[in-house]
């Protein structure tokens, strides 16, 4: 399968463009927060300016002893100073009217109390002025200081108002522009020195590294920064050279392994040339031949098995498991079978594992697991003997929430401490002289494959091994 190439981001195409944008996005956001309120007090601003010019026209009025006489050229002035195609002054009872000469009068207009200043409805207005006004007229109506019976109302047209609002809006949307323009350069160079830059470090060093981890020159070199960032560069630099020495003992390892190997197919020739002729020594009429032959036998059959497992151990394969469906009671028969039990003429065997019970697992990977465990108990109760009175090999089955638990347990002596100190660890955890404690050690990685584990449950009598499953591997 292909893999796309491992390419590190461009300074605008990766984390930098995500962070500016996303400031430019919160920036705007909070200038239309900042906007609507700034838009509804400029308007209420507009309004009340042309309400004084109106309250000075209405004190004119009721200075003037014949109001009605006035010269045009006076009321025009005063319409005009409002911008007013009328004013309307209103005191205990009576009105006064001045217009414009030949101004048609609205049969509809807008009315806005001035007298009604909560935000919410200077907000509002402020947005029908913006949507909705244009050509309508705008009646005006407010109150004189100081004089609660009298009103002043001024008729005029809503253009001039909205063509100001919209130049005030845009007067404030490129200021808004220019504030996130400059704020977001100004936090991409802190962001890009603080975050960004020690990032693409960190992501070009496990970049270059995974490409040769083998390089110690790679690893990465930690700053003196206590923040997240420090602690991923430590943690980072920490991971690294652990690799490094892994792969470094890895490949002692291997050419140790590789060299045993070799020297352990040679002698395995030899022990087998050296059977042979202890064969042909054990025909000898002599007393003494007769006598130690058998030992030589047992100890060159011993040497061989040994030099056996260590070549299985090292060509044991890695590959994933390879789940099927499994019928694990006839897999345990099959694996007791292969283990020498099935049909042992001192040693019984009990499996109690239900007919119906399926997994999903890799058959011959898991049947290795119980087959070195069954064997292990069989071995064990055939080197006590008469010691142990009906030795049997009993097979539970347990399925709880945690998982499901098979487990292989004999009435045999037990495990001696050495054993038991040093389970599961290759070339050690032997329960019999002359073992290579691989069997368990096998089995414990092939149950981890699985997603399982394999322990040892410690007992009054006998040995007892749980290999636990995932509840996922049962099968309905």
């Amino acid at each position: 399968m292909a893999t796309q190439p491992r390419v590190m981001p461009g300074l605008f195409s990766g984390l930098s463009v995500k962070i500016i944008a996303t400031i430019i996005v919160v920036i705007l956001a909070v200038e239309v927060v900042i906007y609507l309120p700034s838009a509804a007090n400029f308007r209420q601003s507009w309004l009340t300016d042309r309400l004084r010019v109106g309250i000075v026209a209405a004190r004119v009025l009721d200075a003037v002893p014949d109001a009605m006489n006035l010269p045009r050229m006076i009321t025009d002035r005063l319409l005009n100073s409002a911008g007013a195609l009328a004013i309307v002054y209103r005191r205990e009872g009576q009105s006064q009217l001045i217009e414009l000469e030949n101004t048609p009068m609205p049969r509809e207009a807008v009315t806005i109390d001035m007298r009604v200043r909560d935000q919410a409805t200077l907000i509002m207005g402020a947005l029908d002025t913006l949507m909705l006004g244009g050509d309508r007229m705008l009646r005006i109506v407010g109150e004189e200081e100081g004089q609660e019976q009298s009103t002043v109302e001024v008729l005029m047209p809503e253009a001039p108002l909205r063509a100001d609002l919209l130049v005030y809006s845009r007067n404030l949307l490129v200021l808004a522009l220019i504030l996130a323009a400059f704020t977001s350069a100004v936090l991409y160079v802190f962001v890009s020195l603080i975050l960004i830059a020690p990032i693409r470090r960190l992501t070009g060093n496990m970049m270059s590294y995974r490409e040769a981890p083998e390089n110690a020159a790679l690893i990465v070199a930690p700053t003196l920064r206590r923040d997240e960032i420090g602690v991923m560069e430590r943690e980072l630099a920490s991971m690294e050279s652990d690799i490094f020495s892994m792969l470094r003992q890895r490949r002692h390892l291997a050419d140790l392994g590789l060299a045993v190997a070799k020297i352990n197919h040679d002698l395995r020739n030899t022990l087998t040339s050296a059977q042979l002729l202890s064969d042909q020594v054990a025909t000898l009429d002599d007393p003494k031949v007769q006598r130690l032959a058998p030992r030589l036998v047992q100890s060159i059959d011993k040497a061989i098995g040994f030099a056996q497992s260590v070549l299985d151990y090292g060509r044991q394969s890695v590959t994933p498991p390879r789940p099927v469906r499994v019928e694990l009671r006839v897999m345990l028969e099959d694996a007791a079978f292969d283990a020498g039990l099935a049909g042992h003429p001192t040693i019984g065997f009990a499996n109690n594992v239900p007919e119906n019970v399926a997994i999903s697992a890799d058959p011959d990977q898991l049947s290795r697991v119980f087959i070195n465990l069954i064997k292990n108990a069989r071995e064990a109760l055939e080197a006590a003997g008469a010691k142990v009175t009906a030795p049997v090999v009993d097979i539970g089955y347990a399925a709880a929430g945690d998982g499901l638990t098979i487990s292989v347990a004999d009435n045999g002596p037990g495990l001696p401490p050495r054993a038991r100190d040093n389970l599961f660890v290759a070339f050690e955890g032997s329960a019999r002289a002359g073992g290579t404690g691989l069997g368990l050690a096998i089995a414990r990685e092939l149950t981890e494959a699985h997603g399982g584990r394999l322990s040892f449950v410690d007992q009054p009598v006998g040995t007892r091994f749980d290999v636990v499953l995932p509840t996922a591997l049962l099968l309905g």
